[in-house]
């Protein structure tokens, strides 16, 4: 299919974004059709890319249309979306090809009537130079006002600006090696020969990088089991726990699986490593993966891990990766930068809720990892704070917040504590 199929095919997915919540991949998954490897690409980059800019896009949008936003047919607005994106972050696109391809789409979209309109509106856009509006911070980067105005309360506005800034950088791809089955040279060596530009992590063991994408999935090293994608952050808290060979360890909330596959992996798939989720069809996905890994030593568990279950038993080890409002990962799922954090005001409760559940199965000494992937300090330091106030049982070893990109990975929040052994 042509680059024209890839355009209509992201103002499609687009428009589907708009009109149910949904995961950004899950929805241009379904719809790539018959793209080649060319289309996917230029359809996942324009789809993305607007995706991680519509506030602004709307802004330009609203400056040079005689009609309000909220007035404008949904799929005419997404049109003239993708076709700013084009002029303004695409070089590759000239501005009159981006123009033209607009007024194309509308009548391929069956919305002829509006071609003159998309028409005026880019145009006068080129006309007054291709700028974009003096706006706040919320329009500049594209997100949330309230996720600005958290972000910059909490971290001050340099670092909120860093935050969102990196938020629309396309972000690297990362692999965890399965150490079962290989090593990181032969792997790193077989990928090169599929054409995959692959390199060592500098600072962590068995983890790869790579700018490549989605083709990943549809190498027969992934099919036989070699590596798993998974983003270095994570690799990193899953290797905080350090999990040793012949341990007992309890992954709570454990789909879709990575961190589990690393604690798997570092355990030599000895000893008992127990994986629940809530969700029957997301813990068929943790058995799938790890099936394909070469992984035996996992148990999979349906349970609602909020509430205490006597019958998994005692561990030495317990991950509480927790859900979370999902901000450290808005450059992987751009969806996320439009959601307030006052819609996430209920999770600090069902977060503390987990942890201390989860402390119930700790052994005495063992070791009890609380993370998330937000940066959000209500769902981090204040619940991290509540549980060791109200468990002096247990001691904090460490606690880290890494903001996204700091180490080329997503944002990432891990207190480890430990049981105390008593005399």
């Amino acid at each position: 299919m042509s680059v024209k199929d890839a355009r209509q095919i992201a103002v499609t997915a687009l428009c589907k974004m708009d009109d149910k919540a949904s995961w950004s991949n899950l929805v241009l998954e379904g719809m790539y059709g018959e793209l080649d490897e060319r289309g996917r690409a230029a359809c996942s980059a324009l789809f993305y890319g607007v995706l991680s800019r519509r506030i602004t896009l709307d802004a330009c949008i609203t400056a040079h249309s005689k009609i309000p936003l909220n007035k404008i047919d949904s799929s005419v607005r997404v049109i003239l979306q993708c076709a700013l994106y084009q002029i303004l972050y695409m070089d590759s696109v000239p501005a009159h090809a981006a123009i033209n391809s607009a007024v194309a789409l509308t009548r391929k979209m069956r919305k002829a009537s509006a071609s003159g309109f998309v028409n005026a509106v880019l145009r006068s856009f080129l006309r007054e130079g291709e700028k974009i509006p003096p706006s706040e911070l919320y329009v500049e980067y594209s997100c949330d006002a309230g996720l600005a105005e958290m972000l910059t309360d909490t971290y001050g506005e340099e670092t909120a600006r860093g935050i969102l800034g990196d938020s629309l950088l396309p972000p690297p791809t990362f692999l965890r090696v399965n150490t079962l089955k290989t090593t990181d040279t032969e792997l790193i060596n077989l990928l090169w020969k599929r054409g995959v530009k692959a390199e060592f992590d500098d600072k962590l063991r068995h983890c790869i990088v790579t700018r490549s994408g989605g083709a990943l999935h549809n190498l027969p090293e992934f099919e036989q089991g070699l590596f798993h994608v998974q983003d270095r952050s994570s690799q990193l808290c899953a290797n905080l726990l350090a999990a040793n060979p012949g341990e007992c360890v309890l992954d709570v909330c454990a789909a879709p699986g990575g961190k589990s596959f690393v604690l798997a992996q570092m355990m030599k798939d000895t000893g008992s490593l127990v994986c629940c989720d809530l969700h029957e069809h997301r813990i068929q996905l943790i058995e799938k993966r790890m099936a394909e890994l070469g992984i035996t030593n996992i148990r999979t568990v349906t349970a609602n891990m909020s509430e205490f279950q006597p019958g998994l038993g005692m561990f030495d080890r317990v991950l509480c990766d927790v859900p979370c409002s999902g901000y450290g990962v808005m450059r992987r799922r751009p969806e996320i930068k439009y959601k307030s954090p006052a819609n996430f005001s209920g999770l600090p409760e069902l977060q503390y809720k987990l942890l201390e559940t989860s402390s119930n199965y700790c052994k005495a000494g063992a070791l009890l990892l609380y993370s998330t992937c937000t940066l959000n300090p209500d769902e981090n330091d204040a619940v991290a704070d509540k549980f060791l106030l109200g468990n002096p049982a247990f001691t904090q070893l460490l606690r880290k917040l890494t903001l996204p990109g700091e180490n080329g990975g997503d944002g990432f929040f891990t207190a480890l504590f430990q049981k105390q052994v008593q005399s």
